[in-house]
């Protein structure tokens, strides 16, 4: 008689390092952002050319950084959500493997076997998320499959290149969807988590996830996105993503995030969340008021604001609980949260002044040092094993 698998077992006998989706895409994707902003930097003032020009940068991190990010994330969450084991070893390592290729194949050539394997990364990550969520018939994050399929159809979009703009803005708009449907659960929940174990009284004053004005404010910055993408400087558009901004700001403001200003670990997920809301306000005031708001506001006030410090804030959180760290933010933890957001802040202004070097420089620095010692300062939990 064959003997049943202990799947525990199996998983526990690879390194640790590849047990869990978080580990290697976290540490990856992290120090990928901290070398790939400053090498744009660089070129951008005409001092490299290793980055393939504005487009190699929208690439680079969208499809490189944020991608691993998010199947770090997702491959992480999702065995919760259907109760089936994660994936984990030689189907891990080669999932990382695609990863790295698409990566370094990115920068060697540009032809159809070189574009192939830089596309087949997504592609084989998003058919990995549908399989697991259908096989645990957790149907209630089926849009967090479509969203994750929709990124990697963008992805194919990205290189045919009279579709490059929309096929950004599509990407852009999938990870503000995900972020505005994802955050919008563990926010809240995480909040009153906290507040609950502080004692603190504002934790019967926050709202619960997902009630009718949550999805309301999701529907309306869906169409708002899908108006962006298709039809990105009409006047309608600028109205719907300023009217889905204001309703993501009502959607927050009912979460009590003033009452965790001493715990960085949770009010970095409130200052992350309201990214999203300049995102969408900036975004749609470029279209509305082209002649006092740049359009590099909008588009950074995502990538570098939103993007980044919604990731640093989900990563930080998950190394540490994955890892059997207290969930509480250290000295250096802090530091990561400040330099994202001051980063992204100097990027804006760098925007509005016409990218000065100073202030491009800056920001530049700052962001990725949030990245950079994300890297050194989680890599020891990261790939070893957790306290005893």
């Amino acid at each position: 008689m064959n003997q049943p698998i202990d799947r525990g077992a199996k998983r526990r006998s690879v390194p640790l390092f590849l047990q869990s989706s978080f580990r290697p895409f976290f540490l990856g994707g992290a120090i990928w952002a901290a070398l790939m902003v400053p090498l744009w930097v660089a070129e951008y003032f005409g001092w490299t050319g290793f980055v393939h020009g504005m487009m190699g940068h929208a690439h680079e991190m969208l499809y490189g950084f944020l991608a691993a990010i998010i199947c770090g994330f997702a491959l992480t969450a999702i065995p919760n959500w259907t109760g089936r084991s994660p994936v984990s070893g030689m189907g891990l390592a080669g999932l990382f493997g695609l990863w790295l290729a698409g990566r370094m194949a990115y920068f060697l050539a540009d032809n159809i076997w070189v574009e192939t394997l830089d596309i087949l990364f997504l592609v084989v990550f998003a058919a990995v998320v549908v399989r697991e969520i259908l096989a645990g018939k957790n149907w209630r994050n089926m849009p967090v499959a479509a969203f994750i399929v929709a990124f990697a159809g963008s992805h194919i979009a990205f290189h045919q290149p009279d579709l490059n703009p929309a096929a950004i803005r599509a990407t852009f708009a999938v990870a503000i969807l995900l972020i505005a449907l994802i955050g919008g659960r563990i926010v809240p929940s995480f909040t009153r988590n906290w507040l609950t174990a502080e004692n603190h009284p504002a934790n019967n004053r926050v709202a619960s996830p997902m009630q009718t004005i949550d999805k309301i404010s999701l529907g309306l910055t869906g169409l708002a996105l899908l108006g962006w993408i298709v039809f990105p400087f009409e006047r309608v558009t600028g109205d719907l993503l300023l009217l889905a901004g204001l309703s993501q700001l009502y959607r927050m403001a009912r979460w009590q995030g003033m009452a965790t200003l001493s715990e960085p670990l949770v009010w970095s997920l409130h200052v992350g969340f309201f990214w999203l809301v300049a995102a969408l306000v900036l975004t749609g005031g470029a279209i509305v008021w082209p002649q006092y708001i740049p359009s590099a506001a909008g588009l950074h006030a995502i990538a570098a604001g939103l993007i980044g410090s919604m990731t640093l804030a989900v990563m930080t959180r998950a190394s540490l609980g994955h890892a059997g760290r207290p969930r509480s933010a250290s000295a250096l933890t802090t530091t990561i949260f400040v330099l994202v957001h001051a980063g992204a802040v100097l990027r804006i202004v760098a925007a509005f002044d016409n990218n000065e070097i100073a202030w491009l420089a800056t920001s530049g620095i700052m962001w990725s040092s949030a990245f950079a010692l994300f890297a050194v300062g989680y890599a020891p939990m990261l790939t070893g094993k957790k306290p005893g």
